[in-house]
C-alpha cells in the first residue's frame, strides 16, 4: 500500500512529518534516484528512499509477547551449565526475540518478549515504576516482617522499595513490586521471615498471563502495546 512520502519517513523514525516534509522541500529527499520537491508524493516498501544519499528503512513494527515460562528454565540465550532456556522452548519463528527482564530458574510465570530492544528497556527502567505481580508461596506467613517490606528494607547492604503485600491464605502471599532487582521478591521475603517454596508472575505492567498454558507463547495487541508505552 502507497502512503504519502513524509509518512514513510516519519514511520523509519528519521523525522517528524513536518521535519520530512521541510527535507522535501529543500530538495533532500530522492525516490529511486530522483530528487523529489513535493510532499505529495506516495511510496511504497518497494521504493529507494534517500535523504542526503542514506537509504532510509522502514523501522520494523514493535511485536510483544507474554510467553508462560515453565519451572526449571533459564531466561538466557546460552546457559554455561547446560540447562534448559526459554529458547529451546520457543518455537523456531519466535528464536530472535528479546526477552524483557529475567525470571529465574525456580520461578514461573509471565515473561514478556519482544523485537524491540528499546522498549524492553524502557519497561524494565525503575525509574518508570513498572508493577510486577507475584503469587508467592511461602513456608509460613511473618506478620512482622510483611510490615517492613512493606515499608521498603535493606538486605545485605541493598535497599529495596516498599513492596505492596496481601495475603491470600496461609501459605500465599499477592506481592507486588515496581523496581525488579534481581531475587528482589526471594530476597527480602525470606529477610522477613518468609522463605518462598513457589514463585509465580502473574502480571507485568498492564499485561496479564490470564488463562495462558505453560510453555505457550501469545501475541500482545497493538492496542495494550500503545497504552503499555504511554505509561511510560
Amino acid at each position: 500500500m502507497k502512503v504519502r512520502i513524509a509518512k514513510f519517513i516519519a514511520d523509519s523514525g528519521i523525522a517528524s512529518r513536518r521535519n520530512a516534509e521541510d527535507l522535501i522541500l529543500k530538495g533532500a529527499v530522492a525516490v529511486n534516484g530522483e530528487t523529489i520537491t513535493t510532499p505529495v508524493f506516495f511510496v511504497d516498501d518497494n521504493d529507494k528512499i534517500t535523504i542526503n544519499g542514506k537509504n532510509v528503512v522502514k523501522r520494523q513494527e514493535t511485536e510483544l509477547y507474554a510467553f508462560h515460562k515453565p519451572i526449571n528454565v533459564m531466561t538466557t540465550a546460552r546457559d554455561p551449565q547446560g540447562r534448559k532456556t526459554v529458547y529451546d522452548c520457543l518455537p523456531e519463528e519466535y528464536k530472535n526475540l528479546k526477552y524483557v527482564g529475567r525470571l529465574d530458574y525456580k520461578t514461573t510465570g509471565l515473561l514478556l518478549l519482544t523485537n524491540d530492544g528499546d522498549l524492553a528497556k524502557k519497561i524494565t527502567q525503575p525509574s518508570n515504576h513498572i508493577p510486577r505481580v507475584y503469587i508467592a508461596t511461602v513456608n509460613k506467613i511473618n506478620l512482622a516482617g510483611l510490615e517492613k517490606a512493606k515499608k521498603g528494607t535493606t538486605v545485605d547492604g541493598i535497599s529495596y522499595r516498599p513492596m505492596k503485600i496481601n495475603v491470600i491464605n496461609d501459605h500465599d502471599l499477592r506481592v507486588e513490586v515496581t523496581e525488579g532487582k534481581k531475587n528482589e521478591v526471594r530476597i527480602v521475603l525470606r529477610a522477613c521471615g518468609c522463605p518462598v517454596r513457589k514463585l509465580h508472575r502473574i502480571s507485568f505492567g498492564i499485561i496479564e498471563l490470564g488463562n495462558l498454558s505453560v510453555g505457550k507463547i501469545r501475541k500482545i495487541s497493538q492496542k495494550t502495546i500503545d497504552a503499555l508505552i504511554k505509561s511510560l
